[in-house]
């Protein structure tokens, strides 16, 4: 039997699909193993390359497999996909995990820590917080135009709605009352809680070096930077910027060909949470610059009289992340270039 020298690892809830191969890629064994026997298993293995696709649970898998001596690889799925032959299932998969892993110009996932994962659920439980009050809102917004209530679109405007519906004039049924106001109740509860999030992000942004140093980049703010501290890979994994900005999915796509650029729109392929923050913060700075003006000479004024708002919040956005590249690959501060 030739020593196996890579196991691909098709992840699932209970029956997990094990694929190992030699050096030259040779199939070794194929195994269809249960969630309790996979660490046995893999435990009186050599060590050797462990490849899986970086899905749900892959962090928590990758860590444990590390702890018994393997090189654990994470490859995203939009990667492995090419190498499936034929019918998609589990031995196939699998199979295709250790073909891509096996590429030398094959880009990983880093594992996560624990602790990174345990940050990133504060993001995630903030984000479903608030499409959860935007559902409401937008339920409420619609069940009270018909009876006529209207009211400006977003979140800061339900107050004129509650003073609608308290009105004595209003006409409302008793019964589209109470309901309103089961509505509103839920909407207060999610305030205070998305508020609890924001405030203890917020505390913990002021007592990390690196989070404060982030918030001295314009349109960082404490939400922002500890975003970059959960998401983020390490800052010196990319080359430099444009790659940091590339991985955020703040570039536009390509599709070239024949030695003529085409660019088309920005490829949202990258980390979606920092990408939203970053550009919301480039569109505060853009709304500011609209209102005050800005400086004179800067690219931001100059960018502002020849295109649209959102394509330089975008742009904006971009030259963010580079300059975050730039802060935490020098540990330094943001120079501001107009300064200068």
């Amino acid at each position: 039997m030739k020593e196996v020298t890579i196991i691909g690892i098709d992840l699932a809830k209970s029956t997990f699909q094990i694929h190992g191969a030699s050096a030259s890629g040779e199939p070794v064994f194929r195994k269809k193993l249960s969630r309790a026997q996979v660490l046995k298993f893999l435990g009186a293995m050599p060590s050797c390359v462990v490849a899986m696709e970086a899905c749900a649970s892959s962090h928590y898998w990758g860590r444990e497999i590390s702890k018994l001596g393997h090189e654990v690889r994470l490859i995203p799925p939009i990667y492995v996909k090419p190498f499936v032959k034929r019918q998609k299932n589990d031995a196939n998969d699998a199979e295709a995990i250790v073909e891509a892993a096996m590429r030398p110009t094959m880009r990983f996932v880093p594992v996560k820590t624990a602790e990174q994962q345990s940050r990133s659920m504060v993001f995630k439980t903030r984000d479903l917080l608030v499409r959860q009050r935007n559902s409401i809102v937008n339920a409420l917004r619609g069940h009270l135009m018909e009876y006529g209530i209207t009211a400006p679109s977003g979140r800061r405007n339900v107050s004129k709605l509650v003073e609608q519906i308290e009105a004595p004039e209003s006409g409302l049924p008793v019964l589209v009352i109470e309901c309103c106001q089961m509505q509103l109740d839920q909407i207060g509860r999610l305030n205070e809680k998305i508020a609890e999030i924001e405030r203890n992000l917020r505390d913990d942004a002021k007592s990390d070096p690196e989070t404060v140093r982030l918030q001295t980049a314009p349109g960082v703010g404490p939400v922002t930077a500890m975003a970059l501290k959960a998401f983020a890979p390490d800052f010196e994994s990319f080359k430099q910027g444009r790659d940091f900005a590339a991985w955020l999915g703040l570039v536009p796509v390509q599709r070239s060909t024949g030695g003529r650029q085409i660019l088309g729109r920005t490829s949202k392929m990258g980390q979606r949470d920092i990408r939203r923050l970053l550009i919301i913060g480039a569109m505060g700075r853009v709304r500011w610059a609209l209102k005050n003006g800005a400086p004179e000479g800067s690219w931001l004024k100059q960018m502002l009289e020849r295109k649209p708002r959102m394509l330089v919040a975008i742009a904006l956005a971009n030259k963010t992340a580079r300059a975050i590249w730039a802060m935490m690959t020098r540990n330094e501060d943001y120079r501001d270039p107009c300064a200068a």
